[in-house]
């Protein structure tokens, strides 16, 4: 039975998931355990982990934790898909919005978070073309509690949209326990949304 535990802490994401992404694909271990020093960061794993067929335990350490996963039902984790790349993608059109503020232009904020509800309130005429919303910077500050989008937000992810939230974003602003929509993601995830995306709406 192949072990390998990974020193992660201290790396920026997306270094932790890159580097289990490279030891499961390079030695396919039946038990892989992580450490990291951040809430960003154990999120990002354990999602990445369980992706990959792994059951996942997540123990507490000094200034960390270490997420141990193993092979669940004899499942070669190197023949399971990641979180994006692995997803079934339809013939149809697949639009990413991709935000990066929590207002839109420049100018005067209120104004600018206006449009931004405008903007989310008018994406559903895309209909079944809208497949994912990634958030990053201060656009992560919509999937917080308190947000005025947010039920906007939750009726997008019940409709099946998937909405990926920054978790460095998150956890730079200090909000990364008030996030109450979306998945806690990493650059990783973003960077292949982006590739699979047929189109991407940028605000």
């Amino acid at each position: 039975m192949k072990t390998i535990s990974l020193d992660c802490r201290g790396l920026a994401c997306p270094g932790p998931v890159l580097r289990c992404k490279d030891a499961i694909d390079s030695e396919s271990p039946d038990i892989i355990s992580a450490t990291v020093d951040n809430e960003a960061a154990k999120e990002n794993v354990a999602r990445f982990l369980a992706a990959k067929k792994y059951q996942v335990e997540i123990a507490p350490v000094a200034g960390g934790h270490v997420l141990t996963g193993a092979r669940q039902g004899g499942a070669s984790p190197a023949d399971c898909p990641a979180p994006v790349s692995g997803e079934s993608l339809a013939a149809r059109e697949q639009i990413v919005a991709f935000l990066t503020a929590d207002a839109i232009g420049r100018g005067d904020d209120v104004l600018g978070q206006k449009l931004m509800a405008n903007f989310l309130a008018t994406l559903p005429e895309l209909g079944e073309s809208l497949w994912r919303i990634v958030m990053v910077n201060g656009a992560v500050r919509l999937a917080v509690a308190g947000s005025p989008v947010l039920d906007r937000l939750k009726a997008f992810e019940a409709a099946g949209v998937t909405i990926l939230v920054c978790g460095t974003c998150l956890d730079f602003f200090g909000i990364l326990d008030k996030k109450e929509v979306g998945q806690t993601t990493n650059m990783l995830d973003v960077v292949t949304s982006l590739q699979l995306a047929t189109k991407v709406l940028q605000v």
